[in-house]
């Protein structure tokens, strides 16, 4: 990919928020963004496969709740694993997805981290699960990662499942592409818009790469915003 088409998550934010002043609602790039990684999962055949979400409490995590979303509208078992509470989520647009996700309680079973049995319900899931969804940092990534992320990280690791990065796997730094402590290995990685810079140092990390458009305006990448 040419370096003139790959860009850092400080850019992709600003884009983000011109986006938003032409009109175009982070909730909408968020119900786009978690669409084609549903898409995604979908084009491979969903006939018997098993989908875990393990997501975080920010926008990535937002990600994860409308594939999750999607998913079950494509008659898919979902399970979300979510590393937090209902309060924890940091975002208006993560939390309304997630309160969809509680008014779907016979489509989707939903796992918070307040649950005491949370690591041995993750554990048990990813040793059944076909597909995992790592919505747990993406580019929002700040230091190392620490319990419990780093242990959820490193048991999906070591899951058989195919291991699908919303943006980029967690613990990669997608500036850098260097390692945040510890960092999920991914299968495939869809990222949004265009490529984060970070993500072809590690691409055995990243694995197969896919850049899905979420209806960003090229107003927004030139700055145009009204």
């Amino acid at each position: 990919m040419r370096s003139e088409l790959l860009i850092a998550p400080s850019e992709m934010r600003a884009i983000e928020e011109r986006t938003e002043r032409l009109g175009v609602p982070r909730l909408l790039l968020m119900e786009n963004a978690g669409k084609a990684i549903a898409d995604y999962i979908a084009k491979t055949g969903v006939a018997g496969k098993k989908v875990m979400v393990v997501a975080g409490t920010g926008n990535n995590g937002g990600d994860g709740f409308v594939a999750a979303r999607h998913l079950a509208a494509y008659g898919v078992p979902v399970r979300v694993f979510l590393l937090g509470s209902d309060e924890d989520i940091q975002t208006k647009e993560a939390s309304l997805n997630w309160k969809i996700l509680k008014r779907m309680n016979l489509s989707i079973e939903l796992i918070q981290l307040s649950d005491e049995s949370f690591m041995n319900k993750l554990t048990e899931a990813l040793s059944k699960a076909n597909v995992v969804v790592d919505a747990i940092f993406g580019t929002g990534i700040r230091g190392k990662l620490r319990d419990p992320h780093a242990s959820v990280v490193e048991a999906i690791n070591k899951s058989k499942a195919f291991k699908l990065a919303v943006d980029a796997p967690s613990g990669l730094d997608p500036l850098t592409g260097k390692v945040c402590g510890h960092a999920l290995k991914a299968d495939a990685t869809v990222t949004f818009h265009r490529a984060k810079k970070g993500l072809f140092v590690r691409s055995d990390l990243t694995g197969e790469l896919m850049v899905a458009n979420i209806g960003i305006p090229p107003e927004a990448e030139r700055g145009e915003s009204g």
